[in-house]
């Protein structure tokens, strides 16, 4: 009886003042408006202006990273408030570096793909939701690969390594061919960790800005750097 009286009441709250969903939703709308006005004022640009932007941003970070004056912590605090601030822009560029590709092809996992997809308005939702460090449950073909290149590209942006994590090493090589293609364009480094690669071969992957790769690669990496002895 208790149970149930207060599922009632739950629901009830719900109609009145509306889910967690709904509210990150209301929340999210702005950005999205802000996200999409930012594109707009993007179409004309050449494709050496729009590359510039991200270059610039780089720059920054990179400034505030050499910064001695800056304490460590401080450093990285000045970072993630510079990331907030340019988040509208950053995922419009890539919105519009999207866009410039419609229509074309390249290989992917040895066979050519069309590139078709331009982010919706919900796909910057779950990236923005992304990018704030919480769980965004999508079903089989609703873009989820789309929905992470947003935040993918603002986190590497600092040149401190972004890596994203998927279930096999057919898909990350198909990612980081595939979607990998706009990072490039972009300006980023893009690397692939599969299950035969060398060590120094691991290396040089992980060296650039963005690296895909499983849970187990990244995992049983991480122990065998931290398990080993020089001698």
């Amino acid at each position: 009886m208790g149970t149930g009286i207060m599922g009632a009441a739950t629901r009830l709250a719900a109609r009145i003042f509306g889910t967690k969903h709904e509210k990150d939703l209301k929340r999210l709308r702005p950005l999205v408006d802000e996200i999409n006005e930012h594109t707009a004022g993007l179409e004309g640009l050449s494709a050496d202006d729009l590359v510039g932007k991200p270059r610039a941003w780089q720059a920054e970070f990179k400034a505030i990273w050499d910064d001695a004056d800056i304490e460590p912590d401080d450093r990285e605090a000045a970072v993630r408030e510079r990331m907030e601030e340019i988040l509208p822009e950053v995922f419009a560029v890539v919105k519009d570096a999207c866009r410039r590709h419609v229509g074309k092809s390249w290989p992917v996992v040895g066979i050519d793909v069309r590139w078709d997809m331009v982010p919706f308005d919900v796909q910057l939702i779950g990236g923005a939701v992304l990018h704030e460090g919480k769980i965004a449950e999508m079903a089989t073909g609703e873009g989820k690969t789309l929905v992470a290149l947003m935040p993918l590209y603002l986190n590497a942006l600092p040149g401190r390594g972004c890596h994203l994590v998927t279930v096999n090493d057919y898909l990350a090589r198909r990612d980081s061919e595939w979607v990998g293609a706009i990072l490039r364009f972009l300006g980023l480094s893009v690397g692939c960790i599969q299950n035969a690669l060398s060590p120094d071969q691991r290396r040089v992957q992980y060296n650039s800005d963005v690296t895909y790769g499983t849970n187990n690669e990244f995992g049983f990496d991480y122990l065998r750097d931290n398990m080993a002895v020089t001698i």
